[in-house]
């Protein structure tokens, strides 16, 4: 590492503070908008991926989870007898009306699973547990849909739908992309709450036996059950993203508000590299005048550009630490998963790189003869 790389940055704190400012606001940006495009896009398939299931079963032509089609639930015994079917499970995601102690109504998504094997259920439950929906009437939501729903405590009674509904538990960070929250339940009781034949079900969710062919599976189901899809839990994951994410433009105006970001962010470094650069511009012609070459001015900017972007990614991780955890008690979570933190180091190395590589065309073709003139 060239010497004169660290004392260019540290001879001038204000401009040092300046550029890391720049380079912080520029990434910090870049973690926001990426963090809640990443965020809409685990939110919307959520409860599939949580599933921990093979196959889900729905009805013919349903193009995301919440446009599920009513089917008999004696798919469910013809599923059982499938060789290669481990286990299968009727399963309900269904809106709904939630009377608040005000006597508000806001919707719900009542979510009914087979509380005997847990299949579908709740996760990161903080409060009760499992066992206690198994209880008539009893439901759980999220903490974080309490004020929404007037919840204050478990053990409170509400109405679905005109019907009893007295809360049991809560659980931490099961959101819902259409701020609608989603309600747990027990299968039968989610039936009536949302007004489903007691020989209906909305969708099957099936294991197969370790080690199965689920292309053959999944072909045996379709052969036997008629007139639904069997769909492998990822492609109907990636099926409800993109009617989500694309399909309704609201995903669209994410991606774009992140790319805005990322450009910001470019152009910001940019400026901050180059003007950095620009600053010391009598002392790179200073060392040509001295003889010299090029590639060691080159290896000095580029040092500089490396020890900056290595400096403002740090203090904006920590900064976008707290956004992040901040984050988590809104509506609208903006996630960074590890991969996509070592993704915007690298982006940020990039950045001022070629940020510094646009300077370097105008120091190097500076006059030696610029240092001697007035």
């Amino acid at each position: 590492m060239p010497p004169l790389a660290r004392r260019n940055l540290t001879h001038d704190p204000v401009r040092l503070a300046v550029t890391l400012t720049g380079i912080v606001f520029a990434v910090v940006l870049i973690v926001v908008e990426l963090g809640l495009f990443v965020g809409f896009t685990v939110t919307t398939s959520s409860i599939i991926d949580r599933s921990n299931v093979d196959l889900w079963v729905v009805s013919k032509g349903t193009p995301y989870i919440e446009q599920g089609g009513l089917f008999s639930e004696r798919k469910l015994y013809q599923a059982l007898a499938t060789p290669g079917v481990a286990s299968a499970a009727k399963y309900i995601v269904h809106w709904a009306q939630w009377k608040t102690p005000s006597g508000a109504d806001e919707s719900v998504q009542v979510v009914g699973f087979d509380t005997t094997t847990g299949t579908g259920g709740p996760w990161n439950v903080v409060e009760g547990n499992l066992n206690d929906l198994k209880a008539p009437d009893s439901v759980m939501l999220d903490e974080l849909y309490k004020s929404k729903l007037g919840v204050k405590r478990v053990g409170e009674v509400f109405e679905i739908n005109g019907r009893r509904a007295r809360v049991v538990g809560f659980t931490r960070g099961i959101r819902a992309f259409t701020t609608t929250p989603y309600v747990f339940t027990n299968f039968k009781y989610a039936q009536g709450y949302a007004g489903v034949p007691e020989d209906q079900t909305y969708f099957l969710l099936v294991r197969a036996v370790p080690h199965s062919d689920l292309k053959v599976l999944r072909h045996d189901l379709e052969a036997r059950l008629r007139d639904v899809d069997v769909l492998p839990a990822a492609d109907f994951s990636r099926m409800t993203r993109i009617y989500w994410m694309f399909t309704t433009g609201a995903g669209v105006a994410v991606l774009i508000a992140a790319l805005l970001g990322l450009i910001v962010g470019v152009v910001v470094v940019a400026q901050t590299i180059y003007a950095t650069t620009m600053d010391h511009i009598r002392e790179y012609g200073t060392l040509k005048a001295m003889g010299a070459p090029n590639r060691y001015i080159y290896r000095v900017i580029v040092t500089q550009a490396g020890i900056s972007a290595v400096a403002g990614y740090a203090l904006a991780m920590v900064v976008s630490f707290f956004v992040v955890r901040a984050s988590q008690s809104g509506g609208a979570a903006i996630l960074m998963p590890w991969p996509m933190a070592v993704g915007i180091f690298f982006l940020t190395l990039l950045m001022c790189v070629v940020a510094a590589l646009v300077s370097i065309s105008k120091v190097t073709s500076i006059d030696p003869a610029m240092v001697f003139k007035g």
